[in-house]
């Protein structure tokens, strides 16, 4: 099967499915093959659920009636959404970072979404898999498209930029993520440089931050740099203003948001510069991001059995979480009471990487320190509050409820700590 042949059967198809249970009549349904599951085993199944062609790479199902054979449907797949993105004629513009990528993508797309039809990656569909489905979804009467990207490995950007071609770029910043995948701090600025090597290469634009001073070598000598700074002179500014929530101050204009934490407000000048670049109205981005609430356990205010809790329980790696301390540290309120949980691919510095965050916590002014996970076991030296697991500490605190508390959660997915929330 050629690739002229799936774009013909992607522009009759109303969208591209690869699990066979979420199948929906009009549908390509890919099968892939998972660690758990091989996709070709519900092929059939797709078709009667109303699938016009299931795409399939195993033999045995070749000549099969609505079968689309190819020797690997997961580069087919790919294959598919190049061929696709080449057909747009609007700006595609990749994210990526180690903290950050989804809440920005989400005020970016506020901001364009002023002015664009813009279309963005859906949760965090941010990889080999979830990129060429990002891309697949696109409708063709868009006038912006926002694609994010993950890695933990090298080559990973780069693999994706070749699938997704953007034209535009921005790294959030370089951090602590995926320590152990990446090789060390340093492999992770390789990894992630990988996305600007990309535009560099293809005489793409990049947005840059010039607080992500690591960054400053990768695109030194480059003409199409487009830069932004908190009380930076060089490019579009912005400062942070005080608060509990994120508030920064362009201009004249202040730009409020319902985002905990000032560390968003990078976050935040960020979307306006790249909206800015695109003619978007200030006023108007301004009163877009206002209007922004975040969910999904990414720097939430949320109101609990008669707690008052901050929800950033969807990741966590040292970076992201000596931030998020620093910030509950410093907010104007008491009883505080911080819930971390451990932070995971750190390889070989994970013991000392939750040693130090477990000692910046120790020396902050919170009134209990309740840490969940190995990891943490493993470095506490105070003897703060410890559970082994996420469910050990809701039996805890079932039997000893937290009465009118400020709580942080704050641990990586696997943790899951938003089930304190219920």
């Amino acid at each position: 099967m050629s690739v002229t042949q799936l774009l013909e059967i992607h522009s009759r198809c109303s969208g591209v499915e690869i699990d066979s249970r979420k199948v929906k009549p009009g549908n390509l349904f890919v099968a892939l093959k998972g660690e758990q599951a091989d996709g070709n085993k519900f092929a059939q199944k797709a078709l009667d659920a109303g699938a016009i062609a299931a795409l399939v790479d195993d033999p045995a199902l070749k000549d099969q009636p609505g079968m689309v054979w190819a020797e690997d449907a997961l580069a087919a797949l790919q294959q598919l959404a190049t061929a696709y993105r080449k057909t747009f004629s609007f700006p595609v513009l990749a994210l990526t970072g180690s903290n950050g990528k989804t809440t920005t993508k989400e005020l970016l797309y506020a901001a364009l979404s002023t002015k664009y039809r813009t279309y963005a990656t859906k949760g965090n569909y941010n990889n080999h898999i979830g990129v060429p489905l990002t891309l697949l979804s696109v409708p063709k009467d868009a006038e912006f498209a926002i694609i994010e990207m993950g890695a933990n490995h090298q080559g990973e950007i780069a693999m994706l930029s070749e699938i997704a071609r953007p034209e535009y770029g921005f790294i959030t910043n370089i951090g602590k993520a995926h320590l152990e995948g990446f090789g060390g701090l340093a492999g992770v600025k390789k990894g992630k440089s990988e996305l600007y090597r990309f535009l560099m290469a293809n005489s793409g634009t990049i947005f840059f931050n010039n607080a992500n001073e690591v960054l400053e070598d990768v695109v030194a000598g480059y003409d199409k740099v487009i830069r932004f700074g908190i009380g930076t002179a060089d490019g579009f500014s912005g400062e942070i203003l005080p608060g509990d929530f994120a508030r920064i101050k362009v201009g004249d204009t202040e730009i409020a948001s319902s985002l905990v934490g000032s560390f968003n407000g990078q976050n935040i000048l960020a979307a306006l510069c790249i909206g800015d670049h695109f003619w978007c109205s200030l006023e108007a981005m301004a009163s877009a991001i206002a209007a922004y609430l975040p969910d999904n356990n990414r720097s939430q205010w949320l109101e609990h059995n008669g707690n008052h809790y901050i929800s950033d329980a969807y990741n966590a790696n040292p970076s992201s979480m000596s931030a998020a301390i620093a910030h509950f540290a410093s907010m104007p309120v008491q009883p505080k009471v911080l819930i971390i949980g451990d932070m995971m691919e750190l390889g070989e510095d994970a013991e000392a990487e939750h040693a130090a965050i477990l000692q910046q916590a120790l020396r902050s002014d919170f009134q209990r320190i309740i840490t969940v996970g190995t990891f943490f076991g493993a470095a506490r030296g105070a003897s703060p509050d410890h559970f082994d697991t996420t469910e050990a500490l809701l039996e805890h605190i079932q039997e000893h409820p937290l009465q009118q508390q400020y709580i942080l959660l704050k641990g990586s997915r696997k943790m899951g700590l938003e089930r304190l929330l219920g």
